[in-house]
């Protein structure tokens, strides 16, 4: 009889704000999720945390205001390009907490299909939505215009996967400084692009990726930094269950206004593999510690006949010393097992709900 699944260790983990901090000054970073600035540190610090309340003699950062006890404390004008991914919601609401943010405009992208739809998650939603609940005065119909017209410390953009280089080359280009949702970019040219654009106009450019947020993930993180499992040879990723990304909105969204949104499109970047794989990928890259060598992949719009993008991936990937495998699904009633990530090591295994850790 085989035995009953029992953890070497748990870790019980209870939710609550993660910080992280910014490799240039060490003041903290806004709780809108894991970033790493690409162009410089500049987006730092929206607001200040206890010991530094008061920006420094020599921050290069211009002053928009003096608290009543006359210390200098920056407000911070920000913008909004693109409304095609819900995340931008997420993201608005963390940043509407911070008392020194002021909402400038916003402004989406024309979507190459109109929406036939407004329910929650659809980008109509989301650009009511950062009007009537986060309250930003303006909307621009080109976001272009906007960036001539206004003046902005920062942008946040969430527009199809696509568009990525698009938006982040245009508003560098202004010398703003921006933060986007994962994933950076719906291919490697795309992505380089973002790259030499920030680089270019000395900018930063930081990219959202919630898991990294994770109390979970970041304990599995510290124990495979200790030791605890031994060497790391293998990591695997599946998203838990997900019926796709506008499967949660009640009334259900018909199968035409499915297929209007960019998610289901092929050439705005929409598919499983991009919405989901690219957790697996970051995750990898970090726990694993070592640039990958090769991968291979296979993607198919099994059950989405609406939409000409895929709605299951899998990706495999070779590291010096380690494996990968990850997988992305938008059919997916019930897991029906843990999906990790879990990672495999030469002493232990870890397994985390993204509640518990486990360590067998």
């Amino acid at each position: 009889m085989a035995s009953a699944r029992r953890p070497h260790l748990c870790l019980g983990l209870r939710r609550r704000a993660v910080g992280a901090r910014d490799n240039h000054r060490g003041w903290p970073l806004p709780q809108a999720g894991a970033s790493w600035p690409l162009g410089g540190g500049a987006l730092q610090a929206l607001t200040p945390s206890p010991g530094h309340d008061t920006l420094p003699a020599d921050c290069p950062y211009p002053v928009s205001h003096c608290s009543k006890g006359g210390d200098m404390v920056r407000t911070y004008r920000l913008g909004v390009i693109g409304f095609a991914h819900m995340h931008v919601n997420h993201l608005l609401d963390q940043f509407a907490k911070l008392p020194n943010v002021e909402w400038v405009a916003c402004a989406d992208t024309v979507p190459a299909v109109p929406s036939r739809s407004s329910l929650p998650g659809t980008r109509l939603f989301n650009l009511k939505r950062a009007q009537e609940v986060t309250g930003i005065p303006k909307v621009y119909e080109d976001y272009r215009e906007m960036l001539e017209k206004e003046r902005f410390d920062a942008i946040i953009f969430c527009p199809e996967n696509a568009r990525h280089g698009e938006v982040a080359e245009a508003v560098a280009e202004k010398g703003i400084h921006m933060l986007t949702e994962k994933p950076m970019a719906a291919s490697l040219s795309e992505a380089l692009r973002m790259a030499r654009a920030v680089r270019a106009n000395g900018v930063a450019l930081m990219v959202n990726w919630p898991t990294t947020w994770s109390p979970a993930i970041r304990a599995m993180k510290r124990l495979i930094e200790e030791g605890v499992i031994g060497e790391v040879w293998e990591v695997k990723w599946r998203n838990g269950a997900s019926m796709g990304p506008l499967s949660y909105s009640d009334p259900q969204p018909s199968d035409a206004e499915k297929g209007a949104e960019w998610w289901h499109q092929a050439a705005q970047g929409g598919g499983a593999l991009l919405d989901y794989c690219c957790y697996g990928a970051c995750l990898a890259r970090w726990f694993i510690g070592e640039r990958a060598v090769a991968a291979v992949g296979m993607r198919a719009n099994l059950r989405s006949h609406y939409g000409d993008a895929d709605d299951n991936a899998v990706i495999t990937v070779r590291f010096p010393s380690a494996l990968a495998v990850l997988e992305a699904t938008w059919t997916t009633w019930n897991s029906g097992v843990p999906t990790g990530p879990i990672v495999y090591g030469s002493r232990w295994t870890l397994v985390t709900d993204q509640k518990v850790v486990e360590v067998y």
